[in-house]
């Protein structure tokens, strides 16, 4: 027999609108961030994917893919752009010389550290909220 549906209540859907409307201007500060630094929303995403990408080894186009989550063929472009204003630098795999890796060059490393500070104190102001949002919905969604 399937498990019971609960209904979900106004003060659910209240607490729900309240962390996407959080989550929201957290984003949209951080357009406004980027642009103001000069580079688009995307551009500033995938610098910061490259530079914090896991492991020992730099990122594979098709890896910034993934984590960005667009097509190959749109990262493609985007690393186009990312290497014609000098932010990201390509670099043959030293072992596996048909692999691409991506590395940020010091002007991108310098935009991605000035955005990355003020994001970080964006989500120190912003912590204290989203941390009791999401208490409240401990247990109702997680």
């Amino acid at each position: 027999m399937p498990a019971k549906k609960r209904k979900i209540t106004k003060a659910r859907y209240e607490a729900l609108a309240e962390l996407r409307y959080a989550l929201r201007q957290f984003l949209r500060f951080s357009e406004n961030a980027a642009q103001a630094a000069g580079v688009t929303p995307q551009q500033h995403q995938a610098m910061l994917a490259i530079k914090g990408f896991p492991g020992p080894d730099l990122i594979t186009i098709g890896e910034l893919a993934e984590r960005l989550q667009i097509l190959h063929h749109s990262t493609v472009g985007l690393v186009n752009r990312l290497v014609a204003e000098r932010y990201v630098q390509r670099v043959m795999d030293r072992k596996d010389r048909r692999q691409v890796r991506l590395v940020l060059t010091l002007r991108g490393e310098t935009i991605l550290e000035n955005l990355s500070t003020i994001h970080s104190e964006q989500l120190q102001r912003m912590a204290p909220q989203i941390t009791q949002l999401l208490k409240g919905l401990r247990g109702e969604i997680f």
